[in-house]
């Protein structure tokens, strides 16, 4: 599967965006989906998961509350909707797809456990 991110761009604190990731290849439905962060000299960071169908979706305490990942099937898309951004949310973030069957039995926070990965798109928050 090839995954495009995009949605990334400069936003003041408490703003919002939405975040889209449009897969082509094998059957979308087949994989989870997470979405991930990295911001300069940092490790990427888990912010948030959902299964195939969708029914589950699991986030980071640092996003919880504030943060909403969804799926479209029937689109090939999966979408992080960020609101009230705070400056420390600014990196690249990634989407990221996974055939793991066991995914959210654990480590679903783990980038090793991902297959699939976009090429990432720049949120920057700042006044």
């Amino acid at each position: 599967v090839q995954l495009q991110a995009s949605g990334g761009g400069l936003v003041q604190p408490g703003g919002s965006l939405r975040l889209s990731c449009a897969a082509s290849g094998r059957t979308f439905s087949s994989y989870a989906m997470g979405w991930f962060r990295q911001a300069p000299g940092k490790e990427r960071e888990f912010v948030a998961a959902i299964t195939r169908t969708g029914g589950y979706t699991y986030y980071a305490d640092s996003v919880k509350g504030r943060f909403t990942i969804s799926r479209d099937n029937a689109k090939n898309t999966v979408y992080l909707q960020m609101n009230s951004l705070k400056p420390e949310d600014t990196a690249v973030y990634y989407c990221a797809a996974s055939l793991d069957l066991k995914l959210f039995s654990s480590g679903y926070q783990s980038p090793r456990r991902y297959d699939y990965w976009g090429q990432g798109t720049l949120v920057t928050v700042s006044s």
